[in-house]
């Protein structure tokens, strides 16, 4: 029974082990984050949460390096919003961004140069990193960044 028991705990700490949270790092802060690489993913977002963990965000992964543009659509909590390049450097940010309820009036937020990454934290995480332009985004190896 004892083998059988050990067998089992191994087992449950494989699984366990295989749906480990994806992350990134930030400023010395590793960060949780949901992935959006597809178009649709893209586009819902963060929409309608009312919430989410300091210690958490969204990473939204892009095909090539380009201008982009995020808005607040639907979004019920405030966010910083990081673009990186295809280098993984912070090369805009939008800070303290508020919610907006007016649908499709809602005004966009563009990144002041090509990036290909974007990275979104509850408002007020990029002024406590104290993040300039230029820091490295790290990601978990394990997301897929290639197009």
């Amino acid at each position: 029974m004892r083998v059988q028991l050990s067998s089992l705990c191994l087992l449950l700490l494989a699984g366990c082990a295989s749906t480990a949270a994806n992350w990134v790092e930030l400023g010395g802060k590793r960060y949780t984050v949901e992935t959006a690489t597809t178009d649709a993913q893209r586009e819902r977002g963060l929409m309608f949460r009312d919430e989410m963990a300091a210690d958490h965000g969204m990473l939204f992964v892009h095909d090539r390096e380009e201008p982009q543009a995020y808005w607040m659509k639907n979004t019920h909590i405030p966010l910083d919003i990081l673009y990186f390049d295809n280098a993984r450097r912070l090369v805009s940010q939008q800070r303290d961004v508020p919610p907006c309820s007016l649908g499709d009036a809602c005004p966009p937020y563009p990144s002041r140069a090509p990036a290909r990454y974007v990275l979104e934290l509850n408002a007020g995480q990029a002024d406590s990193l104290h993040l300039r332009d230029g820091a490295t985004l790290t990601i978990d190896p394990r997301i897929e960044t290639t197009p």
